[in-house]
This record gives structure tokens, sequence and C-alpha cells, in this order.
């Protein structure tokens, strides 16, 4: 517990002030650094016995798919993803392995870890609107508070599991504690810098992107059990990988830019 606050204090004291201080080209920096680090991690975990060369394909997919959206526009994002797995059935078919059985499963590895971990380019998308660090704070506040408060809720008030095949150490009582803290985080950070939120925008807003939230940590749970690994990494003590510290921010990221294009209107 101690070990987990202490990995959780010292990220948020160097990536805090980097976020404040530092504008878009710190944002511009620190993004695809954490990709390039979730990549590693991805492909360690899907492709134990060739992580190199696959993994520097998610790594350009991941980079040609974050390079279009900022730099072309967001709407040029789904041309990418298409790209992307075209050149993932290219890749394979030259490289086909030991076995042909092997193929489809590669080729789906291939894209879902670039749809995966490109989703962080939201972070960089949104910097880049009006009030564009209070709308990446509103990510890591829906996503962080809902973790907190869901670990805290359920350590302590959790009985009834919430989805035990996949984590059985989630409940509903701490999916509500989340809730209910995210959705206080989120009306905190509308107060101090989204003028765009309304209360009803809050009240509805930060339940569902908690829940968001608590489906992408679901997911990277899913797929953990589904590669046979307990973490992602080990670069944070008490928590893991990157990746088992940012599985909310990657599912939150996209749904808060859309909500925050719909309000404004804005958009890369």
């Amino acid at each position: 517990m101690i070990q987990r606050l202490g990995a959780a204090a010292v990220g948020l004291a160097i990536l805090l002030p980097a976020v404040i201080y530092g504008g878009t080209p710190a944002v511009d920096i620190i993004v695809p650094l954490a990709g390039a680090v979730c990549v590693a991690e991805y492909a360690a975990m899907a492709f134990p016995a060739d992580r190199i060369a696959k993994g520097l394909f998610v790594g350009a997919g991941c980079a040609a798919v974050h390079a279009v959206t900022l730099y072309l526009g967001f709407s040029w994002w789904g041309p990418a993803t298409m790209f992307v797995a075209m050149a993932a059935l290219v890749f394979v078919t030259l490289r086909p392995g030991d076995t042909l059985e092997a193929a489809a499963n590669d080729v789906g590895r291939l894209v879902l870890g670039v749809s995966w971990i490109s989703m962080l380019t939201a972070l960089c998308t949104l910097r880049r609107l009006d009030h564009g660090l209070a709308w990446c704070f509103l990510v890591l506040a829906v996503s962080w508070l809902g973790d907190t408060g869901g670990y805290f809720a359920g350590k302590y008030l959790g009985s009834h599991p919430l989805y035990p095949k996949v984590s059985p150490k989630k409940t509903w009582e701490g999916a509500f504690g989340g809730v209910i803290l995210s959705t206080v985080g989120t009306w905190v950070v509308g107060r101090l810098g989204l003028p765009e939120l309304s209360l009803v925008h809050v009240l509805v807003a930060g339940p569902a992107l908690c829940v968001a939230g608590i489906v992408g940590d679901l997911s990277e749970s899913l797929l953990k059990r589904s590669f046979g690994v307990k973490d992602s990494g080990w670069i944070m003590p008490g928590h893991g990988g990157l990746l088992d510290r940012i599985d909310s921010v990657l599912f939150v990221g996209p749904l808060v830019w859309a909500l925050a294009v719909g309000l404004t209107g804005g958009g890369p």
C-alpha cells in the first residue's frame, strides 16, 4: 500500500508540473515516451517469442496513427487504422513464423496493439483545444479518482464481486465508490477550468466516463489473463507496468475528446 502510494506520488510530482508549465510541447513529448513504454510492455505480453520485430511494428503503427491524427486532422484516424490493418496482414504474410495456424492470431494482436495504445493520442488533441489543460486534467481526474475511489470503497465496503472471472478483487461497491469520486472530480475540474460543463453535464459525464474507465481496466485485466501474465510490466512499483496504470486513461481520453468537441465545436 505504502509502495503503491509512493510510486503514484512520485509520478504525479514529475507529470503535473510538466503538463502545467510545459504546455503542448511537453504533452507532445510525454505521450510518445509513454506510448513507447506501453508498446514494449504490450509486445512482451502479446509476442513473448518475437517481441522485438513485432514490437517495432506496433510502435511504428502507433507513431503513424499519432502523426496522422495530430498533423492531418482527427478525421484521418479511421483511414490510418485501416492502413495499419493492411500493413499487419502484409507483415505477417512476409514473416509467417513457424506455424501458419498462428498467422490470424498475430494479425489480430498487431492491430489490437496499435489501435489500443494509439488512443493515448487523445491527450495531445485535447491539449490543443481551448482550455486544453483542464480537459487533460479531466481525463486524469476521472481515471485516477475512479481508481482510488474504487480501491478504497472495494477494500473497506466491497462484498459483491463485479466480474470475478476477469478481476476477482473488483466489487460493485468499489465501482460505485469510483463513480462518486470521479463525479466529484469532474465537478471540481469543471468549476476550476471548464465553464462549458454545466451541472447536468457533470452528473451525466462523470459517471459515464468513470464506467468507461472501469471497462478499460477490466479490458486490460482480460488481456493479461489471456496472455497469461499478472502485470503488464514492472516500471511502477506497486502498480506493475505503465499499461496497468493508464488502462483507464486509454478509454477515458477519446471520450473526453468527443465531449470537448461536442460542447465547444473545436477540434484539430
